[in-house]
């Protein structure tokens, strides 16, 4: 440990004499940003940059925390409550570079310094909640709520900022707030870990095959981009990120080639190496449990869900079994057709789950005569981006236009300025596309800055960004996207504009601060419009003659639209069943796990999996769960589902789709609330009753 230290220090003297060296000395995180928007001076950042610049918002934060509670004034509103949701400012812009850096654009460097700086912004956190001091001024204030003058929204971060307190240990005696801190702590360190595992394990398989038979079934562009990632003749290269192993799934001929990327794929962080994650998930499990008894609850689980829509862990099985029993049944049917296919072609072996794209894929074309293939030269990612922009236009009269010489957090970025229907800006809005070493895997929306307004009341504009990891271009041919990769963007976009429609005061409450289960909202009702034909014709449009997909074409997507929805709904549910598996237990039961292996296997044997398909995510590379904030979250989706499906059809039921009062209802209740209200409530006023749960089951075939 003496050691990590020493060599530590040595890199940030080093880095900061790097940074002494610059042109100017000063830090770009601590002065005002003289760039167009306020966009981060990416170009201008360095590594030794970072650490001066947490220290220095970690001292100012001290010294807003200290004035607060020496404030001699009797508690009010605005001298506790609103100092405290305007303090930290400075940490906030730091770390919201840093950890989007961490996310999409990492480095050896930036993950030796997260393991320095994150333990401490741990323990900072917990020194401002677990202040007894303050925490009495914020339970005078909250003591006080019905007969103070609020607003709605000024109630709701009154309400919000004493729950923080207390559900993160404020009433606890001075022992437990230490241990509290110290499994924060180690908790921190352990999901950072655990991602960087994940992506180590991604980045260091390569399947190389040097001899062109072992292509047989492949599309040109998926060996085109083969060929490209190897760089060398007669050699071609597939790895773990998802445009590359999918489709070698779906179409490569060669069943044991299919078997080794898939096994690869799903063993990731369970290779008993110095990237293994099944110690860590059986720490993190246990930790978590505890934390959550201390608190005073039976499970992580009931912790988490608490402060959710869900609230308790027997409405989440609920949901999930609701869906597994018919999902389940279509799942076994569209095996036992798989099946049948092996044994017409003279297969002689039984389906397994690395064989599971494969078959999918040639049924779909024999059944529905539609093959991916056909469909990625109508979706070349410009054109789908443009139908993005085209959907918000007609639902919200917002328009993108693209702005060159501006900061961008990576070379393959691209930025857009976001305004109203007049002209108004609204914010900045970043794309990231294409898969990259330094990038994590997955698709994601994130902040650099999100919209509020000062103390003064002057509204401060959104700094959005998508992540994602899709197809690249190959050859001279552009990015031409599955429609899988098409339904992905649209659904990132969503969480983008409920970023960017933000219109709250609060930072804590805006955007997309909401609880866990009602984020997908917004995003996941932005797929519902992908395979409408009125929709598709806006925007897919085959990249080399401009024509306009073709009515055939849409027809078979549509037909096609419910096919092998059993695998995709069972492969989702069994990973939540096995997130709320982990998080339910107690901490008797998550100090007892032995076998992490073992663990899963009884998990899914309990709700009957299937050998033909596993669970979405395994343990071991959960990263949603274990380095990501879905932790007794990862049934959110289907929870969203049913509220976004429900709420598609609003629109629906007008006969117009892109209806603009409804859309304004959307934008007005949902999107631009944040948090500012219970997630039900702000429903309600949207589409005046409580959602059915018949549209999901239409819309996946499970009635």
């Amino acid at each position: 440990m003496k050691t990590y230290r020493l060599l530590f220090l040595i890199a940030i003297i080093f880095f900061s004499s790097c940074t002494m060296n610059k042109e100017t000395d000063v830090n770009p995180f601590l002065e005002t940003y003289e760039t167009p928007y306020g966009i981060p001076p990416f170009e201008k950042i360095e590594i030794g940059d970072y650490m001066p610049a947490f220290e220095e918002g970690i001292s100012a934060n001290n010294a807003e925390i200290d004035a607060i509670i020496n404030n001699e004034e009797a508690p009010t509103f605005e001298n506790t409550i609103i100092a405290l949701e305007y303090s930290g400012k400075l940490i906030d812009k730091v770390q919201n570079v840093f950890g989007n850096q961490m996310s999409a654009n990492t480095s050896d460097t930036l993950q030796s310094l997260a393991k320095e700086i994150y333990p401490r912004l741990s323990k900072h956190r917990d020194e401002i909640i677990l202040n007894e001091n303050l925490f009495k001024r914020v339970k005078t204030v909250y003591n006080q709520k019905e007969n103070l003058d609020l607003n709605p929204e000024q109630k709701k971060l009154l309400e919000e900022t004493h729950k923080a307190f207390v559900r993160r240990g404020a009433n606890l005696p001075p022992e437990q707030k230490e241990e509290l801190k110290k499994i924060n702590e180690e908790l921190s360190l352990l999901s950072l870990q655990f991602g960087e595992n994940v992506l180590a394990e991604t980045n260091s398989y390569k399947l190389v095959i040097d001899n062109e038979t072992d292509l047989a079934g492949l599309p040109e562009n998926v060996i085109s981009a083969a060929a490209e990632a190897s760089g060398e003749e007669g050699k071609w290269v597939f790895t773990l990120h998802k445009p590359s192993w999918i489709p070698f799934l779906q179409y490569a001929n060669n069943r044991p080639l299919r078997e080794e990327i898939y096994k690869a794929m799903y063993n990731r962080g369970n290779n008993n190496n110095e990237c293994d994650n099944k110690e860590i998930i059986k720490k993190m499990v246990a930790l978590r449990a505890k934390r959550a008894k201390i608190l005073g609850y039976d499970s992580h689980a009931d912790y988490a869900l608490s402060d959710r829509m869900a609230k308790e862990p027997a409405n989440v099985y609920d949901l999930l079994y609701k869906l597994w029993k018919p999902a389940l049944k279509n799942a076994k049917a569209e095996a036992a057709a798989m099946q049948a296919m092996i044994d017409r072609e003279g297969g002689n072996f039984e389906l397994a789950s690395w064989d599971w794209w494969y078959y999918a894929e040639k049924i779909r074309k024999e059944k529905y005569n539609l093959d991916d293939s056909e469909l990625r030269p109508y979706f070349e990612l410009n054109n789908v981006r443009k139908g993005a922009f085209l959907l918000a236009n007609k639902l919200y009269g917002i328009t993108f236009d693209p702005i060159d010489n501006v900061p961008l957090p990576h070379p393959d970025a691209m930025a857009f300025e976001v305004k109203e229907a007049d002209g108004t800006h609204i914010g900045i809005y970043f794309a990231d596309y294409f898969p990259r070493e330094s990038k994590r895997g997955g698709a994601w929306m994130s902040s650099y800055r999100k919209q509020s307004r000062t103390i003064d009341g002057e509204n401060i504009p959104p700094i959005i960004t998508n992540v994602t990891n899709f197809s690249k271009p190959t050859g001279n041919k552009p990015a031409l996207l599955s429609f899988d990769e098409v339904t992905t963007l649209f659904h990132e976009f969503g969480h983008g504009l409920h970023g960017l429609l933000s219109n709250c005061t609060y930072n804590s409450l805006s955007g997309t601060s909401v609880a866990r289960d009602f984020v997908e909202l917004p995003s996941q009702i932005m797929e519902n419009w992908c395979p409408e034909p009125e929709m598709l014709k806006m925007f897919a449009k085959h990249y080399e003659t401009g024509e306009v997909i073709p009515q055939e074409l849409i027809d078979k997507l549509t037909a096609a639209g419910k096919f092998n929805q059993g695998f995709e709904t069972v492969e989702y549910l069994a990973a939540s069943f096995l997130d709320m598996d982990y998080h339910t237990l107690s901490l008797q039961e998550a100090q007892g796990i032995d076998d992490v292996v073992a663990f899963q296997k009884e998990s899914m044997d309990k709700i009957g999996l299937i050998d033909e398909i596993i669970p979405r995510y395994k343990s071991w590379y959960f990263n949603h769960i274990f380095s990501g904030g879905y932790s007794s979250g990862y049934y959110s989706y289907i929870w969203a589902e049913v509220l976004d499906a429900d709420a598609y059809q609003a629109f629906v039921e007008t006969g117009d789709i892109f209806n603009k009062d409804v859309a304004q209802s959307f934008r007005d209740n949902i999107i631009s609330r944040g948090g500012t209200d219970e997630p039900m409530k702000l429903y309600l006023k949207f589409r005046g009753k409580e959602p059915s749960i018949e549209p999901l089951l239409e819309k996946r075939g499970l009635k």
